[in-house]
């Protein structure tokens, strides 16, 4: 019984892969299916367990475990999740250039909320001039907390009244 373990352990250790490539990303291969796609950007729990109850994956299996048509199977599902997913569980639902319900994933959505920040910025509205001076965007108070810089107050003071006036580099 323990030889056939071993064998079973030492064939498992060989096909074994600790890092698995979908949409981009290197995935680590000792999660959970589930929590490893995760590592995803634009991918959560629950649009995860979806996608690996749609590609007929077991989801308590390890990423590192699965063979190559598991992992194709995923990536098939990843690549349709707009399909599978109700339109309440899309992250970017009218979008503003083409007004359809879209999930974006991987290096798409960063380049995606870049856009987002610069239109914003072009049309000079109150949060892309926040953007810009890097301020608080979401009205979060400011007079207490985030400070940084020469703004620091009481605290600075002391220090420069103590040097005669003098500062002790860029700070």
């Amino acid at each position: 019984m323990s030889e056939e373990r071993e064998k079973t352990e030492g064939v498992a250790k060989e096909d074994f892969k600790h890092i698995v490539r979908i949409l981009d990303t290197d995935l680590n291969g000792n999660r959970r299916v589930t929590y490893s796609l995760c590592g995803i950007t634009g991918i959560g729990r629950r649009v995860a367990r979806n996608v690996v109850l749609s590609s007929g994956v077991d989801p308590n299996a390890k990423m590192g475990n699965l063979t190559n048509e598991d992992i194709g199977k995923l990536k098939v599902s990843v690549e349709g999740v707009e399909k599978r997913l109700p339109w309440w569980m899309l992250n970017r639902r009218k979008d503003l250039i083409t007004g359809n319900d879209l999930h974006i994933m991987g290096t798409d959505m960063e380049l995606k909320f870049r856009e987002d920040i610069n239109l914003l910025r072009k049309i000079r509205s109150y949060r892309g001039i926040r953007h810009e001076r890097g301020l608080r965007v979401r009205g979060q108070r400011t007079k207490s907390t985030g400070r940084r810089g020469m703004v620091v107050g009481v605290v600075r003071k002391k220090i420069l009244a103590k040097t005669g006036g003098k500062r002790d580099g860029p700070s």
